[in-house]
């Protein structure tokens, strides 16, 4: 049976592959996207999500615009990372397709209260939908059946500041609320860093397909191919918000996780968006999340380039 998933996202590069995973996957029901403010301006991370849905043949499913700021804080988008607009810079979408009516913590809330313990969230955006969420139905946590968050970087430097990861960071407040009341699966940059990075002889490969999967991944990836190279010296690509919705379609994927204390440093300065993961059971605070510590990098690697080549994640499993 598929697994019924609603996808809250602020879809720039990494995030478009996402949507086509969980799209093209037939072990998840792709219920809907739900918006929220983060990598790049906020109409640009609608018509990206829109576009790829279109690139995956699945228009069908509803796109909710949500937050478009994060609950306190100011942020500032990630285009040098993502290329102006989100789509590797060139790449400016333009689709026509109406947004669905109501707002995306709203959609949350409607859906998992018309089929409660049936719809996972999988959160590869800052949190502030699903806080939000929160606010409107306090038993949220009662209500859905799992919640997949790509966020943190549990005792590694963060991908925004050397303390936070980008969507952590972009809503602390949020983040802080969400791993506080909800039982969550965290999908952190550090593990990207060891099990969801594609080196250079795998782009290699990607770039010698020639379908449409792997034309649009070169595409929307160039900028973040060359931030790579500008940054850590060597052409790579990261896939944090793919691994996220890997973890969630196929959880055997998982070969190590923990149970740790979680939390999430809100307050303005060096260490806002800090993930603090007690790992050695040092703080007054009871295990409140699952953290996943490693995945099986070869078979995530293998579900990617079957998506680039044959369109279907789930070929080799």
């Amino acid at each position: 049976m598929s697994r019924r998933v609603i996808l809250d996202t602020d879809t720039a590069g990494d995030d478009a592959m996402a949507i086509l995973l969980a799209a093209s996957a037939d072990a998840i029901d792709l219920e809907a996207l739900t918006m929220v403010a983060g990598n790049v301006e906020f109409e640009r991370e609608v018509e990206n999500a829109k576009h790829a849905l279109g690139v995956a043949d699945a228009t069908d499913v509803p796109v909710y615009e949500g937050a478009r700021t994060p609950l306190v804080k100011d942020h500032d988008h990630a285009d040098q990372v993502h290329g102006e607009g989100g789509l590797g810079g060139e790449l400016h979408p333009v689709t026509g397709v109406d947004s669905a009516e109501g707002h995306g913590a709203n959609a949350i809330v409607e859906r998992v209260r018309e089929s409660p313990g049936e719809i996972s969230l999988v959160c590869i955006g800052p949190l502030t939908n699903v806080a939000l969420a929160l606010r409107l139905e306090p038993e949220l946590n009662e209500l859905v059946d799992e919640v997949f968050v790509m966020g943190g970087a549990v005792n590694t430097l963060g991908n925004d500041t050397p303390s936070a990861e980008f969507n952590f960071w972009v809503d602390p407040d949020a983040a802080k609320v969400v791993v506080d009341e909800l039982d969550v699966t965290l999908v952190d940059w550090g593990l990207t860093l060891r099990d969801g990075t594609f080196d250079a002889d795998v782009l290699e490969e990607i770039d010698a397909m020639d379908t449409d999967y792997a034309g649009f991944f070169t595409t929307i990836m160039e900028r973040a191919r060359e931030f790579a190279v500008e940054q850590y010296g060597e052409e790579t690509t990261s896939q944090p918000d793919s691994l996220a919705v890997a973890c969630a379609l196929h959880p055997d994927l998982v070969t190590e996780s923990g149970e740790y204390h979680v939390d999430v440093d809100e307050r303005e300065g060096m260490t806002r968006g800090y993930s603090l993961v007690d790992e050695l059971g040092v703080t007054d605070g009871e295990p409140n999340a699952r953290v996943v510590e490693s995945v099986d990098a070869d078979r995530f690697e293998t579900m990617f380039l079957d998506l680039l080549r044959h369109g279907d994640p789930e070929r080799s499993l």
